[in-house]
């Protein structure tokens, strides 16, 4: 069974490398048969040659950790009190009653529009950009764990009630790790909206971080640049994403163990 498993994960594997090797080679072709000009798309050798020069420039790497500190300190406060808001909301009476429809309105606002009121209070600093990464990802967080914790099963809670488990004990071991999955689901979807915020954020006004130098690349008419800069993104993104699921593993494995 597993050697059928693993076979069949060797032929995905090998046809999804060579449609990606198609679709590059077929851009490369469009580019350099001048079918496609080089001001809207950059063939992938170019790119390639890019990235090499920007990680090979120690410049690239204060950007991006600039990018990064505005990222997961916004991130891990919108997770926080994310989780937290949805917890108070659910788990106290009358609170989803009283502040459900302030937090809805809330989210209806567009984003954007608050980012010039945002600059106005905080300057163009790395607080202005931590606020909009916050505000890309609390709605989603506290949203999902309210909607986790009220799909908790009834009979869990009645063994729970059984037990005598006080409330503490009942939400640390039984509706937080029932709500874990939903939660997750938001930290992953959350962690790709606010690397956008970062950027977006940087991209308006700033001196530093990935976004600014992006929006020189393309103000330069550099599009290698531009595609090389996004491919870096791309692979950060692609990386965090992956430490929430390995995290999520982690704990829900621990949960399940206790």
């Amino acid at each position: 069974m597993n050697n059928k498993k693993t076979k069949r994960f060797g032929i995905i594997l090998i046809g999804q490398i060579a449609l990606a090797l198609l679709l590059l080679g077929a851009i490369e072709l469009v580019v350099r048969m001048g079918i496609v000009g080089k001001l809207y798309l950059s063939e992938p050798t170019e790119v390639v040659k890019q990235i090499y020069v920007l990680l090979t420039h120690s410049e690239i790497y204060h950007h991006l950790r600039v990018t990064m500190q505005e990222f997961f300190i916004g991130y891990l406060l919108a997770a926080g009190l994310g989780i937290a808001t949805g917890m108070f909301l659910v788990l106290v009476r009358h609170a989803e009653d009283l502040f459900r429809p302030f937090l809805s309105a809330l989210m209806a606002v567009p984003k954007v529009t608050i980012i010039p009121l945002i600059m106005l209070w905080m300057g163009i600093g790395i607080p202005h950009k931590i606020a909009v990464v916050f505000l890309f990802c609390y709605f989603t967080i506290a949203f999902s764990t309210i909607t986790g914790i009220k799909q908790t099963a009834d009979n869990h809670l009645k063994v729970a009630r059984v037990f005598q488990a006080s409330r503490w004990q009942t939400i640390i071991k039984v509706i937080l790790p029932s709500a874990a999955p939903t939660i997750f689901v938001a930290l992953r979807v959350s962690a790709a909206t606010g690397i956008v915020g970062a950027l977006f954020g940087e991209m308006i006004a700033s001196q530093d971080g990935l976004g600014n130098i992006l929006v020189k690349a393309t103000s330069l008419y550099d599009t290698a640049q531009a595609f090389a800069i996004i491919t870096i993104v791309t692979v950060v993104s692609v990386a965090i994403i992956a430490l929430i699921d390995l995290l999520e593993k982690k704990v829900v494995l621990k949960w399940k163990s206790n």
